[in-house]
């Protein structure tokens, strides 16, 4: 997402199209690779989500409609095994056991990502001209169980992440958006740093503070989020990189290592504060996808299919 921010298309789509030459015969893929190889194999739902919503932004900051064809049918197969690991009462548990079935533990952070995930789907679905009624059921279950149903999902409360990433995922909006960030808000900001990875810990991270930044933004915040991506600065390497945390208490960086999520993570939220790309609001625009019971203001968006339709961001 970070590489089709800074107009690197070709990159971006070399990556979606490595992953979907990865993909297993179930939609799934295995957590880690190595030089290609699979050195872990489990198989977690939301990653066999997220694909979705990384095309869906490609689609909308470049309009590659010969990449959203050859990676459909990888969407389409992902969002198939994470209907399939829905569990009663909405949630989706968060890996698959070896027997294939869901394991039944669901996970508050990454059930937020597939809410999103899903609708990014379904507007990918209405590109292409397939509908998919079983992830319109899907979506609606799972977003009543991120709002009524807390003790669906393991408490992981001490995680920053299972606080903001309702609001990142679109699950809430409008007043109960601003209500959830509000309720932990001096739990995890550090003024001047950035935001806790855990409540327990005097640590702040890089990542985390931006994908708040995302959140704010997507709340209709984007000066508190522009005040959280200047805050996370002095994680910033002369060379343009991050490191992924600091210790204050400690006046240490921990790890010792400059990773590219941080980094992507500082694009991505530095755009949704500039908005400087069509797909800046890719987190900010949830009432714009469809599913979910919410409004859909830009009506129909069209089908490749029929070779004229377009997609408003």
């Amino acid at each position: 997402m970070a590489l089709d921010v800074g107009g690197e298309h070709g990159r971006a789509g070399a990556a979606y199209r490595w992953l979907a030459g990865r993909q297993r015969p179930d939609g799934s893929w295995a957590a880690e690779y190595r030089d290609g190889a699979e050195t872990a194999p489990a198989a977690e739902s939301n990653h066999a989500g997220y694909l979705a919503v990384g095309v869906w932004h490609s689609w909308l900051v470049s309009g590659d409609e010969e990449l959203l064809v050859d990676v459909w049918p990888a969407v389409r197969r992902g969002l198939d095994l994470v209907t399939r690991m829905q569990l009663p009462g909405g949630a989706i548990g968060w890996a698959l056991r070896p027997d294939g079935t869901p394991d039944d533990l669901a996970l508050l952070t990454g059930n937020a990502s597939l809410f999103q995930a899903l609708r990014c789907g379904l507007a990918l679905a209405e590109l292409t001209g397939e509908a998919q009624p079983d992830w319109e059921i899907a979506v609606g279950d799972l977003g009543t169980a991120l709002r009524e149903r807390p003790e669906a999902f393991a408490d992981r409360s001490r995680f920053s992440m299972d606080w903001y990433y309702p609001v990142l995922g679109g699950a809430l909006t409008g007043a109960a958006a601003e209500e959830r960030l509000a309720a932990s808000w001096d739990t995890f900001v550090v003024p001047g740093l950035g935001i806790r990875c855990v409540s327990d810990r005097p640590w702040v991270t890089g990542a985390e503070t931006c994908e708040l930044a995302l959140a704010l933004a997507a709340a209709g915040r984007p000066d508190d989020a522009a005040e959280q991506v200047a805050a996370m600065q002095h994680l910033r390497h002369d060379d343009g990189s991050y490191w992924t945390g600091f210790v204050f208490a400690d006046d240490a960086r921990w790890p010792i290592e400059r990773t590219t999520w941080t980094a992507g993570a500082v694009v991505l939220a530095a755009d949704a504060v500039s908005r400087a790309t069509a797909g800046s609001d890719v987190f900010a625009a949830q009432a714009e996808l469809p599913g979910a019971g919410l409004p859909d203001p830009s009506g129909s968006t069209g089908s490749l299919t029929g070779g004229a339709g377009t997609v408003r961001p």
